[in-house]
């Protein structure tokens, strides 16, 4: 079976037709690309993509900078997509009552809510898909005019699209629909934003699966350039539309912004799980975040909502200011300076009268997240921890890093990983940030800016994230 999928184009790979943008080599240029996605199964949702981050990782993979890139390659794990899950429609009339699965509606079903904002950033229109009944074990929504009772093939020819066949965009709500949905699906309804991570497969049977720590499954299927369970690879986000299993989609918070928390599937979760698994999230503990990245600046701002003390480690003196006016890290220091790493900086720790500011920095962090991705020493974060410390690597460095192990011994020091989280524990972490107002900092870009953006992604060249806004701007070749 696998092998004659394999010799499928990715366009005739499965029913359903599907288009976004691929780097089809290890140049990583990114072009228009038509590929297929799966029929909705019974456990499955489809929908329109709506926002994609662009994470570090994707410039990785279309690079093939660790070896195990599969082309063409459609990245993309920060999705946040919009479900708009309705009712199939398959008979109405006045007269007779409509039938289905035994159920009597006197009336036709009220229409889908509309969704509106004071100051709209502009309108995208979303006529109804066109009536194509039941397919396997999932239900379209018919075209159905739900004000007047018409189907669209009753309609005048001529007409335009009315207000209630468009949605008005606002971050806080929804920006698509949903045009499938399997029979089984329990979790999401009507107007529902849902994201998806990194994930979309796991074994569910083994002690990580059964322990809600899929991330840590041997057969985990990565949301893009991944073996799915049938054989055929994983595409990404930087597409109009994607297929999942429920299990791995996550109830999107009302007031979480849409596309700056899109970055959250990534980064926040990637720093909010160590905070909590390791005990870093008590208040009055002291934590050091490595970099000022993608993932440092949300560590930062995950950190204090956990009601921490936060110092910035940073190569760049540049950064002090962003990292202490703007993110709220308590102090600063300079990685490269030996005496600031031997001395906490004081600027804003003397204003809050926090103790022992004058003592060495050496001895005085709970905790450090380090996010760091290039080859950097850690002996000097080593000797920042206190007695029982705990250095967690989150960056994925290209080189081994030296591990200085009299430096461990000798404070029963702690040097761990850890790699994004569960599926539970993504929907806490989303929920969490949706109370204390975390976003990521981002710049949202037209699709065809991805080119533009990779190379600057490479220079690190943003502050600190790009999002995609794929439902406003990618346009069918």
């Amino acid at each position: 079976l696998y092998s004659k999928m394999a010799a499928k184009s990715p366009e005739e790979e499965h029913p359903v037709k599907a288009f976004g943008w691929a780097a089809k080599d290890s140049s990583g240029v990114f072009s228009p690309f038509k590929f297929s996605r799966r029929a909705t199964g019974e456990k499955d949702v489809r929908f329109k993509v709506l926002y994609c981050g662009i994470c570090h990782s994707d410039l990785a993979m279309v690079k093939n900078e660790w070896g195990m890139s599969q082309y063409p390659i459609v990245p993309g794990y920060d999705l946040i997509l919009c479900l708009w899950i309705y009712l199939r429609i398959l008979d109405y009339n006045e007269e007779e009552p409509l039938r289905r699965g035994g159920t009597r509606l006197r009336s036709p079903p009220p229409p889908p809510p509309r969704f509106y904002s004071p100051t709209p950033r502009r309108v995208i229109n979303a006529p109804l898909p066109s009536r194509s009944g039941r397919i396997g074990s999932a239900e379209r929504i018919d075209d159905y005019d739900w004000r007047s009772g018409r189907r669209d093939h009753d309609r005048d020819p001529g007409r335009l699209a009315s207000e209630h066949d468009s949605m008005v965009e606002d971050p806080h709500e929804i920006v698509g629909v949903v045009t499938e949905v399997g029979c089984k699906v329990e979790r999401f309804k009507v107007g529902d934003n849902v994201g998806v991570g990194c994930l979309v497969g796991s074994c569910m049977s083994c002690d990580s699966c059964t322990t809600d720590l899929e991330n840590y499954c041997p057969k985990q299927i990565l949301t893009y350039a991944y073996p799915y369970h049938d054989g055929t690879i994983t595409y990404g986000g930087y597409s109009d539309t994607m297929v999942a299993d429920e299990h791995f989609v996550l109830s999107w918070p009302e007031n979480l912004p849409l596309d700056g928390g899109a970055p959250l599937l990534c980064a926040g979760i990637t720093t909010y799980s160590p905070l909590r698994h390791f005990g870093l999230d008590k208040p009055g503990m002291h934590v050091g975040v490595v970099g000022l990245g993608g993932l440092g600046h949300v560590a930062v701002k995950m950190a204090k909502a956990f009601g921490t003390k936060v110092t910035v480690i940073s190569t760049s003196i540049g950064k002090k200011e962003e990292a202490i006016e703007k993110l709220g890290a308590d102090s600063f220091l300079v990685s490269r300076d030996p005496e600031q790493m031997q001395m906490p900086h004081i600027d804003k720790l003397a204003h809050l009268n926090v103790p022992n500011v004058n003592k060495a920095a050496t001895g005085t962090l709970d905790g450090i997240i380090d996010t760091v991705s290039a080859t950097h020493p850690i002996a000097p974060l080593i000797g920042l921890l206190k007695a029982q410390g705990k250095l967690i690597l989150v960056g994925a460095p290209e080189k081994p890093l030296e591990l200085p192990s009299f430096s461990l011994i000798v404070g029963r020091k702690i040097v761990a990983g850890s790699c994004i989280g569960g599926l539970k524990e993504t929907q806490e972490m989303l929920d969490f940030s949706a109370k204390h107002n975390i976003t990521a900092d981002v710049e949202v870009v037209p699709m065809d800016y991805v080119n533009t953006a990779m190379e600057r992604l490479a220079k690190a060249d943003v502050r600190y994230r790009f999002v995609i806004d794929v439902a406003g701007t990618l346009k069918a070749a």
